[in-house]
């Protein structure tokens, strides 16, 4: 039976509750292959090959390149990656993310989860950037709910559409926050600016490291509906590490129903949409979200647009 220790670790350190039963990618995941592709081949059954990187110990890191935007052209492939943590990648893991020839690596983790799950185990050479994007008090719900073990309360926490709701509050707050914003900006800034290719990564990869993606994406041209597919693939990506994670949760009587939490692990197009309509409700259009909600001027757009896009 794994220790409180052990779980309260693997519980906090991420919404989808990832960590240490999260298999290698380079299990799953097909090789890097350097291929455009088109909103047609993207599945949230399978990501197409070149998505998915080979980076032992991740089973969520992805190329953002192959993208094709509205006039024809595509995002560029090995200059923009987004993963999950990278706080508990073995030694051949750090070698695959060399491989890569990072600049930097931006680290939307809070505080707390970096204490909790580790700082990310980099090549030498990268920077990484802390920019934390707040949970809303998501890390802490997870882990009272989860070490209680107790089914009534877990039920009243997170049964009957609550934790739903908690999804849908927390990427409301990716707009409503003005941290949240400033973090959201910086790192679009930081995109723009690199001359080295950037990775950035929240603890599972899925939901502040989606807004930021979908933001970036979005904001160079790509489809919302195609943005929304690449969001989608944390789903697949993550299911078989999220399943294997309650079924431990189970079997050390943490929780008697822990597909409770099925509704804070998965990703959802009504959680994206929240993100999406709060920004046109708060600023009126996207495009406004970009310039007022997270102060990006139109150069820093201009570099973001050459950089990415060819």
């Amino acid at each position: 039976m794994p220790s409180r220790t052990h779980v309260v670790g693997v519980v906090t350190l991420s919404l989808a509750l990832a960590g240490s039963l999260a298999p290698a990618a380079a299990d799953a995941a097909p090789a890097h292959q350097v291929r455009p592709v088109s909103v047609r081949n993207i599945s949230v059954r399978t990501a197409p090959a070149g998505r998915v990187l080979p980076v032992p110990g991740t089973v969520n890191a992805r190329d953002t390149g192959g993208y094709l935007t509205y006039d024809g052209k595509r995002t560029r492939w090995g200059v923009l990656y987004r993963s999950e943590s990278l706080a508990k990648i073995p030694a051949d893991g750090t070698a695959a993310l060399a491989a890569l020839g990072l600049g930097s690596v931006l680290d939307l983790r809070t505080a707390p989860e970096i204490r909790a799950d580790g700082a990310d185990r980099l090549p030498a050479g990268v920077t990484s950037v802390p920019d934390a994007v707040d949970d809303t008090g998501l890390y802490a719900f997870i882990g009272q709910a989860v070490l209680s073990r107790d089914p009534a309360y877990q039920q009243a926490l997170l049964g009957d559409g609550r934790a739903r709701a908690r999804m849908i509050s927390l990427y409301r707050g990716f707009v409503t926050n003005p941290a949240n914003r400033a973090a959201l900006g910086t790192a679009v800034r930081a995109v723009s600016n690199s001359s080295k290719p950037v990775l950035f990564h929240c603890s599972a990869g899925k939901d502040r490291t989606g807004v930021l993606a979908d933001t970036v994406l979005r904001a160079v041209g790509v489809p919302a509906a195609t943005s929304e597919q690449d969001y989608l693939l944390s789903g697949p990506l993550r299911a078989a590490s999220d399943q294997a994670l309650r079924d431990q949760l189970k079997a050390a009587g943490y929780m008697q129903d822990p597909g409770l939490l099925i509704p804070l692990q998965q990703v959802s197009s009504d959680y994206l949409g929240a993100f999406r309509d709060q920004a046109v409700q708060d600023y009126g259009s996207f495009g406004n979200f970009l310039t007022d909600g997270l102060g990006l001027d139109a150069s820093t757009l201009l570099r973001l647009r050459i950089r990415l896009v060819g």
